[in-house]
């Protein structure tokens, strides 16, 4: 048997990228780069570009890169689009895999370049998608699926069903591609519901036409026959139906009805009905073997048809197939279609009676088969759909060898505690009996020491009170001060807006910004006053992802002082018992107190790592520096250590108090390394979740598990 390519190698994955840039190209107003959008002067290029390329894909690439050339400010948007198309180009045009790769990088600079969250989530999931392809087609599938599933996080947390059916199409591609043919078509099924149904517009239509098809595949290979057959002509009938409704895509429906015959007229081979196979075959020719069609699916239909002629002993008719199209393989290489092709022409031979022309190209087939073999085989031995499950199992398996060892330990204290009490006794035994007197004057000591223990707690609940009494008379002053200082900063917003003399207008301004700073440190105060009796609210939270959002908030606020934000996140999935808003708090004041204390165009580098059974989140700056007589000081309630920002920002010094207090109460620890040549590095740990620490965690702050 010839060596089947998979359909997802064929045209319709082509014009599903196409799709996907159809998709961004029509829903595009003219608006400016502060949207995320494309240009007004990129528009019309991409409108034309689109036009081109259902007829002549080689000069729609040479004009977008002539008319590109052109613009004099493309903006994030513009760049990434040109490069989304290139990839298509490269990759399922000129199957320049390695070409589309770093297309597909630059895809990710671009996304990482991104001026606010909705275009990033966007442009992100896309440029990891397009990687994952690129790295699948290199046979790289575990990279591939990392990709993917990076994609597919993207999407899941900003974008719509649609964009997530991207993901479920590529988990029925891997399937399929392993042979799962039953759960390929479940996920192109899925896909099918994910995001489609209520779209009806090209890129939608064309999606629905494909997956129609694609399940019919796996049914085909999964031997079910029938329901194959249904669903081709499902396909063709949902391709007619729709195809007015698209005139200027007429090129686009044609290839994909191309596809959909040479499909069908596999189960026709299957059945011995040669004639009706014949016909859907040549159907599927003429279309793609046109200009701008895809000439190597065309190629490989030609195989199918030129067996049916083998089979029926057409050697004239064999002869002139094999003719044509060894004129197309000189043009269009295909490594599936070389090799059916050298088996045709040496069993043409076989007929012919030429035995050694015979054996030299059965022989070629055989080279060109074990090699395609041997890629195949790379697939079937990487288990993609079982990454993420091994690395659930791997956090398993660590924790109950965690578990083991501390069980060893508990076994060794329990010995030595067991030995202790044992020589405790002897020796409590040995002086009861040498002297009464001594138990006595042990019973007097114990006496005192009760005594002294409470007086002890008598003090500990004074300063209790005190404290008590002191935060009250803090939120009292507090609350007292916020109304009359608002008030004094709502009427100098106001007289600000009269006409006064410059003079006048500064102190208005002065006024105005201490009434401002003033409301600040009161807001401050109340919140650190009332942290300690606040209750959390705890939930299972995915550490990577909170403190990713919490960097991505900050990135623009970083941007307005020339600054960058590096983010490491885990390189796996880990969620803490937690409260996200308190921590995503600590998070955000660190990273803030980094962008305040650094200088223009610093680096800051926020890391996230495991490290002996705690989450620990790093968050490095380039800055000033802490000196070492304020470092005792920093985490204090109205320290002393407060500065201002390089760039003159205000600071109270007390959200350091508060990111303590937070931690604290989730079982956590916070400190930090501080050089001023290098700047300051912050440390939080906070504790694995399990159901043990979960259940402790929310017995602390007085909550119930969730």
């Amino acid at each position: 048997m010839i060596p089947k390519r998979p359909y997802f190698a064929s045209t319709s994955t082509w014009h599903l990228w196409l799709c996907v840039f159809l998709i961004f190209s029509a829903s595009c107003k003219e608006k400016t780069a502060d949207d995320g959008k494309y240009s007004a002067a990129f528009m019309p290029v991409l409108d034309s570009v689109n036009k081109i390329f259902d007829t002549d894909p080689d000069r729609a690439v040479r004009y977008l890169d002539s008319a590109f050339n052109q613009l004099n400010q493309p903006n994030i948007s513009d760049r990434f689009r040109v490069y989304g198309l290139h990839f298509v180009y490269q990759k399922k045009l000129k199957h320049d895999y390695n070409k589309a790769l770093l297309y597909a990088d630059s895809m990710m600079l671009e996304a990482n370049k991104s001026l606010n969250k909705d275009q990033y989530a966007a442009i992100f999931a896309e440029s990891n998608f397009a990687k994952g392809d690129a790295y699948f087609e290199l046979k790289q599938f575990n990279d591939a699926y990392q990709y993917y599933y990076q994609g597919y996080l993207t999407g899941k947390q900003y974008l719509n069903s649609y964009a997530l059916a991207d993901y479920t199409y590529r988990m029925g591609m891997i399937m399929y591609k392993k042979g799962h043919y039953r759960l390929a078509a479940n996920y192109f099924k899925a896909s099918y519901k994910q995001g489609l149904l209520d779209r009806n517009d090209f890129p939608a239509f064309f999606r629905k036409q494909e997956l129609l098809d694609n399940i019919g595949l796996s049914y085909k290979h999964s031997n079910q026959n029938d329901s194959a057959l249904v669903y081709f002509n499902k396909t063709l009938q949902f391709l007619d139906q729709q195809k007015n409704n698209f005139p200027k895509k007429r090129n686009l429906v044609n290839m994909a009805q191309g596809v959909v015959y040479g499909n069908k007229a596999d189960l026709y081979i299957q059945s011995g009905a040669d004639v009706q196979a014949i016909d859907l075959l040549k159907k599927s020719i003429a279309i793609n073997l046109q200009k701008g069609r895809d000439n190597y699916d065309a190629e490989l239909t030609e195989i199918k048809l030129g067996q049916i002629y083998l089979k029926q002993n057409q050697t004239d008719s064999l002869a002139v197939l094999l003719t044509n199209l060894r004129r197309q393989l000189d043009t269009v290489t295909n490594a599936d279609a070389e090799a059916g092709y050298a088996r045709l022409v040496g069993n043409y031979y076989v007929l012919k009676d030429d035995a050694k022309k015979a054996i030299g190209y059965l022989q070629r087939y055989e080279v060109i088969k074990d090699s395609l073999v041997q890629k195949s085989n790379l697939l079937l031995e990487s288990d993609v759909n079982q990454q993420l499950t091994n690395y659930e199992k791997q956090h398993e398996i660590d924790t109950l060898s965690t578990d083991n060892k501390l069980k060893v330990i508990y076994l060794y204290v329990t010995i030595f505690l067991t030995i202790m009490a044992v020589v405790i006794i002897f020796l409590v035994y040995r002086n009861w009996t040498r002297s009464k007197k001594d138990v006595k004057t042990v019973n007097l000591l114990n006496q005192q020491i009760n005594e002294q223990n409470k007086v002890l707690e008598g003090t500990l609940n004074e300063l209790n009170n005190s404290s008590q009494e002191k935060d009250r008379i803090l939120r009292t002053v507090a609350h007292d001060l916020r109304n009359p200082i608002g008030g004094i900063a709502s009427l100098t917003a106001l007289m600000a807006e009269d006409e006064y003399s410059d003079e006048q207008k500064e102190l208005i301004n002065l006024v105005k910004e201490t009434s401002v700073n003033s409301l600040e440190l009161i807001n401050e105060i109340l919140e650190a006053t009332n942290i300690a009796s606040v209750k959390l609210n705890l939930e299972h939270v995915d550490i990577n992802s909170l403190v990713n959002n919490s960097v991505e908030l900050l990135r623009f606020k970083a941007a307005e002082k020339g600054q960058k934000i590096l983010f490491e996140p885990l390189p796996k999935q880990q969620e803490l018992y937690i409260s996200r808003e308190k921590i995503w708090r600590v998070i955000s004041n660190l990273v803030s107190n980094a962008i305040k204390f650094s200088p223009t165009g610093a680096l800051i580098n926020v890391k996230v790592f495991e490290s002996d059974m705690q989450i620990i989140v790093s968050v490095a700056d380039n800055g000033i520096g802490i000196p070492d007589k304020l470092k005792d000081q920093v985490f204090n309630m109205f320290t002393s250590a407060q500065r201002p920002g390089t760039a003159g920002e205000k600071s109270f010094g007390l959200g350091l108090s508060i990111c303590r207090q937070i931690i604290e109460k989730h079982s956590g620890k916070i400190w930090f390394e501080s050089c001023p040549e290098t700047g300051t590095t912050f440390f939080i740990s906070l504790p694995f979740t399990s159901d043990h620490t979960a259940a402790d965690l929310s017995q602390k702050v007085g909550v119930p598990l969730s």
